[in-house]
């Protein structure tokens, strides 16, 4: 009998790396595109009740899109932005008005 080891194709636990390390998901910003028919008001509650900003940051928001064309509500990670934007969607619908929101990464 030798004092060889064999190898059985298996590592030892020592030669393993563990990764403790989980990667973050990636984040999208969630963006509202300006329109000729949903009113301001209806933005700025949109923003306060889907975003759960306040009523002053939402009415910045309101006013970049106004002004802009465009604005950004917030950033998440990618399943929250989705989620988001199609309840601002949804909720804008219900309203009747053809607020247009879409997610970009970052």
């Amino acid at each position: 009998m030798s004092t060889d080891k064999k190898d059985t194709g298996r590592q030892r636990d020592e030669d393993l790396q563990v990764l403790d390390r989980v990667k973050r998901p990636k984040r999208r910003k969630v963006i509202l595109h300006n329109d000729d028919y949903t009113p301001m008001e209806f933005v700025v509650h949109v923003l306060e009740e889907v975003f759960f900003h306040s009523s002053a940051s939402a009415t910045r928001i309101m006013l970049t899109v106004h002004n802009a064309g465009e604005g950004v509500a917030g950033t998440y990670p990618g399943e929250i932005a989705e989620a988001k934007a199609a309840r601002a969607i949804r909720v804008a619908r219900e309203a009747g008005f053809p607020l247009m929101v879409t997610t970009q990464s970052e």
